[in-house]
């Protein structure tokens, strides 16, 4: 499963995920809690980095991208899920 989570309003992520046709959810974190739980954020800040995870079933994290270039993330961590599951 894909999710992503923004800090933007939840009508205004539909829209960005309508106008660029992503095939998975965008979450709101408006409060930063979830990006500040997991480090894209930092209290006071305002908004949180672009930063993804590779969470397994067991839902511990499995690798961290703090450097996210969108039109090369999917074939990287699709790659890295190729080697998780050799």
């Amino acid at each position: 499963m894909v999710l992503g989570i923004s800090n933007d309003a939840p009508e205004k992520n539909k829209k960005f995920q309508q106008k660029y046709d992503f095939p998975f959810d965008l979450l709101s974190d408006e409060g930063l809690k979830v990006s500040i739980a997991y480090g894209a954020a930092y209290a006071g800040d305002g908004k949180a980095s672009r930063i993804s995870y590779l969470i397994g079933a067991d839902g511990n994290i499995l690798k961290a991208y703090d450097k996210v270039k969108a039109g090369e993330h999917p074939e990287e961590v699709l790659e890295d899920i190729r080697e998780i599951i050799k």
